[in-house]
């Protein structure tokens, strides 16, 4: 092996092979990429940086959130008749944990809501549903935006379809849904704006999904349809401006913006289930 061999390394924004010695990366321009920091903060590994991980993490956080807002009931949760509310916590359990709308809003928490709703369902269904849907989408949205841009997209646009709804005067709502949504979103603007076999192939699979939410929406009652189409259109623009991988590698900005997402939706699932328990 060769001494140059030895001092070779990838670049840790582009994956090229460099020397580790370079001032910048002759093929992306990043500077000092031989630097320990920006390895570690830029590489994305086989651990909990990894799409799958992340997305595992993301279900076992509405998973958990799920069975608290059931440990929150002020009674055991029975069966019923109506399988939309199998397994359902009350509505006073997930006002405590952060539903959102006109009424928690304006009346009991405040705009936090906006990102605790996200990791909220009304029953077993409600919850099995979304996050099916939310596995094969941001596997699909992982693999073409990163990981990094996938989190930032579902992040945003929750918040963003939550926002839109309360304006629209949604008056108490939760779900994944709107998070999803935005996935949907950028998932159809990548196939659009790529095209080709691969990218039509695409576009026709998640725009099967849209199609599905839109029709669902119409028929069952009580689902915030703006919140849906809202989160839709925020992932489509945040898509168009933050770029697909065959456009734009991911970058330590997008992967402190995620950091910074993820540190906010802790903080406030922390302070929504420190602050119900304090009002049971």
């Amino acid at each position: 092996m060769t001494s140059r061999n030895k001092n070779s390394i990838l670049c840790p924004n582009c994956r090229k092979l460099i020397s580790a010695d370079e001032s910048r990366c002759p093929y992306c321009n990043i500077s000092k990429p031989g630097s320990w920091w920006k390895n570690n903060l830029l590489t994305q590994g086989e651990g909990v940086s990894s799409a799958d991980q992340i997305i595992k993490i993301i279900i076992y956080t509405n998973i958990g959130m799920y069975i608290i807002s059931l440990l929150f009931n002020s009674r055991l949760p029975g069966l019923s008749f109506n399988p939309f509310y199998i397994l359902s916590p009350e509505n006073r359990s997930l006002l405590l944990l952060g539903a959102t709308g006109t009424i928690p809003v304006d009346n009991v928490h405040g705009w936090w809501t906006i990102v605790s709703a996200n990791y909220l369902h009304g029953g077993i269904l409600h919850i099995i549903f979304n996050m099916f849907a939310f596995r094969q989408i941001a596997s699909i949205v992982s693999r073409e935006y990163g990981v990094y841009r996938m989190f930032i997209i579902y992040t945003l646009s929750g918040i963003i379809g939550f926002r839109i709804s309360y304006l629209a005067g949604v008056t108490f709502t939760i779900g994944a849904s709107a998070a999803i949504c935005g996935l949907i979103g950028a998932a159809i603007y990548y196939g659009k704006s790529r095209g080709g076999t691969y990218g039509q192939a695409i576009y026709r699979q998640i725009g099967g999904w849209a199609v599905g939410i839109m029709l669902f929406g119409f028929v069952v009652p009580g689902i915030n349809n703006w919140g849906h189409w809202a989160g839709m259109l925020a992932g489509a623009v945040l898509g168009f401006f933050m770029g697909y991988n065959e456009r734009t590698k991911q970058s330590l900005f997008h992967k402190i913006f995620a950091g910074s997402c993820a540190i906010i939706t802790v903080i406030v699932l922390c302070w929504a289930v420190g602050s119900g328990i304090s009002l049971m």
